[in-house]
């Protein structure tokens, strides 16, 4: 498989010009992510799920920061939106009731939060895509190399690369 039309359409609004930088896996990636997870659940409540997604909870090398995600549905994201915005300002990108992403800084590492539609496919096939990598340490080690390989390539080239390999897991998971 290669790139769906959404795919192409999201990859167009990227960058052609920013570069990548692509950095060794960081040991306290796991504390700043209890950190965050903490003051957010102390915001929306305990019973909400926050997660530790991307390279960081894999222990691979990535983009020097940390993914958190707030699996929701769609009913609750005017509800979570503004508890979000309270704490940490106005959204970097917003899908409506898809995917609504924050940027943070905790003890000076990035931290992007997201708020992602439970159900939608986004989050689904993101939990397929990390589960093949947990399960398959050979393909973990294939990612963290085209992570690697992706130092200093633009935003758009590196995302496309990285989207195709998610593509073509995704597709080996359906059998």
């Amino acid at each position: 498989m290669k790139l769906s039309e959404k795919d192409k359409d999201w990859l167009a609004h990227l960058s052609k010009e920013d570069k990548v930088k692509i950095v060794p896996f960081d040991k306290s990636a796991e504390e700043k992510f209890q950190k965050v997870k903490a003051i957010i659940k102390e915001k929306i409540g305990k019973e909400v799920e926050v997660e530790h997604r991307g390279a960081s909870s894999l222990g691979i090398s990535g983009q020097d920061e940390i993914d958190i995600y707030i699996p929701i549905l769609k009913k609750d994201f005017e509800k979570y939106t503004k508890y979000l915005i309270e704490l940490f300002g106005e959204p970097r990108s917003v899908y409506l009731l898809e995917r609504i992403r924050f940027k943070i800084n905790i003890d000076g590492k990035k931290v992007d939060v997201f708020l992602i539609d439970k159900e939608g496919e986004g989050w689904l096939n993101g939990l397929k895509f990390e589960e093949y990598l947990k399960n398959n340490k050979e393909c973990l080690r294939r990612y963290e190399e085209l992570k690697e390989s992706g130092n200093g390539m633009s935003v758009q080239e590196y995302y496309t690369r990285k989207v195709e390999f998610i593509n073509n897991i995704l597709d080996k998971c359906k059998i």
